[in-house]
């Protein structure tokens, strides 16, 4: 059956319910029985019953999607472990030790969020909980300790080899391979997929900038102003999110975290990674790179999480943090902690099932195909996906809306699939970044201890600085096809943006080479 027009209400629906009730999971699956009543001759308890029946089940019992599933849940109690062992505050310790400055307070965090970069909420607690009292120490806002915390987790699980973010994004990408009938692995389009992701590179690059230039500006520049000459971290009139949002874990009395707790389960786990890719792949029978181009992804990274998890629990108990039988329930809250993950994933591969057998992917093809060039489509994707995390504040909702419509666009019209993928992406972390009720965006508020709006007024500026940076890009890999050429320019760009409103926005702080305390 021929719906035209009418296979794009599904996401369309799906899009519109997410802005209203500021909630992906009723709005996709509202999305997936407007799908399926369509196809049932509008039948609305047809559709709910297919809606089971035909999409969610089947997504939910897919081997390959049930692959995933776990994995996630694997990686969620790998971080249960982390946390109770204590070796991110370890870490942190050592690495503010050796501050004596604001500026290297700063430089420390940014190193610190870059180093965590398998999960954006333990990422967003951890860094924040720990740093906070080094920070605050230097004279340094809890705005500006905020924005180092949010511009470096987000983008960070996108940059970095394997994260729950990863996994997720490998979810939506497989499922579109099946649906498209394209047999390339999804992790390697992950890993190739990188260079393309515009935003989140600038963003870091500008946090770089930002903390070793000084170049401070709007209201960022008056909370700096404020903390370096009157010691005042956060306003006097601030409303920091309580202690108790923050899910910090308290330490047996007289135990010192160690480094080695957390940097031998990651080393276990990123170590693993590539052998076993080349083992499931058929190496040596096959070639190097026809072994990891073949490789099952998401079973070897699933084995590397357990792997990494068992190593974690055997630290924690030969440390004495835990018995075996308080293990388990660590184990049971890692899984429980992934739970929303799960029902976005399922609703995510569900409606990814309904546009296909409405049709929706090939009418916009057609549509795009007659309206627009290819090389405006990155651009484009890049900013539509902006303005679903912005009114959304999740990137998983944007990803789980966006990705099914733009690989198959990305197929059809003969643009790179990993450009495409990377502009959704880049696109929801930017709108992400902007978004007072994006959860990442509330939990470096609460990490970081600063008043959640003073967060997000002194980050938006920054954020846009880096949007526009990343337009630019996208609009020359759109031009030129290189990313490197487009990551040149977006820099350059966001340089003299910077400078500019450092000299017209900015104010004059305190010098930063030098303690106030």
């Amino acid at each position: 059956m021929e719906f035209g027009i009418l296979s794009l209400l599904p996401p369309v629906i799906a899009i519109v319910l997410a802005l209203i009730t500021r909630n992906v999971i009723p709005a996709l699956f509202a999305g997936i029985w407007l799908g399926a009543t369509m196809m049932y001759g509008w039948n609305p308890f047809m559709g709910l019953y297919a809606s089971f029946s035909d999409f969610i089940i089947p997504s939910a019992g897919d081997p390959w999607n049930a692959t995933v599933l776990i994995y996630c849940g694997l990686f969620g109690v790998l971080i249960a472990f982390l946390q109770k062992t204590g070796g991110a505050e370890a870490i942190a310790n050592a690495i503010s030790a050796r501050v004596k400055t604001p500026r290297g307070a700063q430089g420390s965090t940014m190193l610190f969020g870059l180093i965590i970069f398998f999960e954006d909420y333990f990422n967003a607690l951890t860094v924040g909980s720990v740093m906070r009292s080094v920070t605050d120490k230097m004279r340094v806002s809890r705005e500006k300790l905020a924005y180092i915390v949010d511009s470096t987790s987000a983008p960070m699980c996108l940059l970095g080899p394997v994260s729950t973010w990863v996994v997720f994004v490998m979810g939506l990408i497989g499922a579109q391979y099946t649906e498209l009938g394209i047999s390339d692995s999804e992790y390697m389009t992950y890993i190739f997929s990188i260079p393309f992701n515009f935003y989140a590179i600038l963003a870091i690059i500008l946090v770089g900038i930002i903390v070793f230039l000084k170049w401070d500006f709007g209201p960022m520049a008056q909370a700096e102003y404020r903390a370096r000459t009157s010691g005042k971290v956060i306003r006097d009139d601030a409303e920091p999110p309580s202690d108790d949002q923050m899910a910090e874990v308290e330490m047996p009395e007289g135990y010192t975290p160690k480094i080695r707790s957390m940097v031998v389960p990651i080393v276990v786990l990123v170590g693993m990674i590539p052998p076993l890719f080349l083992w499931s792949g058929g190496y040596p029978e096959k070639s190097f790179v026809t072994a990891f181009g073949e490789a099952d992804g998401a079973t070897s990274i699933l084995i590397a999480a357990f792997v990494a998890g068992v190593v974690a629990l055997v630290m924690g108990i030969q440390q004495k943090l835990y018995s075996f039988k308080e293990s388990i329930s660590i184990i049971v809250s890692g899984f429980r902690s992934m739970m929303i993950v799960y029902i976005i994933l399922i609703l995510a591969w569900s409606i990814g099932s309904v546009t296909t057998e409405l049709g929706t992917a090939e009418y916009i093809v057609r549509f795009a195909e007659q309206t627009t060039s290819s090389a405006i489509i990155p651009l484009l994707l890049f900013l539509i996906g902006a303005i679903v995390a912005f009114t959304t504040g999740t990137s998983y909702g944007t990803f789980s809306i966006m990705i099914p419509i733009a690989m198959p666009l990305a197929a059809s019209m003969d643009l790179s699939m990993y450009l495409a993928i990377a502009a959704v992406f880049s696109g929801g972390i930017f709108g992400d970044h902007c978004s007072p009720i994006s959860d990442t965006t509330i939990l470096s508020s609460a990490g970081s201890g600063s008043d959640h709006i003073d967060h997000v007024n002194t980050q938006i500026p920054y954020a846009i600085t880096a949007g526009i940076s990343g337009v630019i890009s996208f609009l020359t890999v759109g031009i030129s096809g290189s990313p490197v050429l487009a990551i040149i320019v977006g820099a350059v760009v966001l340089f003299i943006l910077a400078f500019i409103l450092n000299k017209v926005w900015g104010k004059q702080i305190p010098n930063q080479n030098e303690a106030t305390v």
